[in-house]
């Protein structure tokens, strides 16, 4: 099954003004994202950057945490959550959002 995974995705938000319907789509996504009937995501939390060239355009960051890649797996494939959360960012964000994930057993500091 493996250990935990971190995971961070970075979208540029076309409009402003849609941050606050995004940040309403992840608490949904907190609160109703069901494996097996109970909740599995471990930890998530999404908000704005700040505003620094570095971030090339990326404007809004999504944390999540699962104890395991096959978590994260059906969190991408299967979570009925993450399905609409996706339906209400595709035409809010400009593509491609940037995905990373990190197996912390395998990371400087571990868990």
């Amino acid at each position: 099954m493996g250990g935990p995974v971190k995971r961070i995705t970075l979208f540029k938000v076309k409009n402003q003004d849609d941050i606050p319907t995004i940040l309403d789509q992840y608490k949904d996504v907190k609160t109703k994202a069901l494996k097996d009937g109970k909740p599995y995501i471990l930890a998530i939390q999404a908000g704005p950057t700040h505003d620094d060239p570095r971030s090339m355009g990326y404007n809004f960051c999504a944390y999540t945490s699962f104890a395991s890649l096959e978590d994260m797996q059906y969190y991408d494939t299967q979570c009925e959550a993450h399905a609409a959360l996706k339906a209400v960012l595709i035409p809010l964000v400009a593509p491609p959002p940037m995905t990373v994930y990190l197996d912390v057993e395998k990371s400087v500091g571990g868990q």
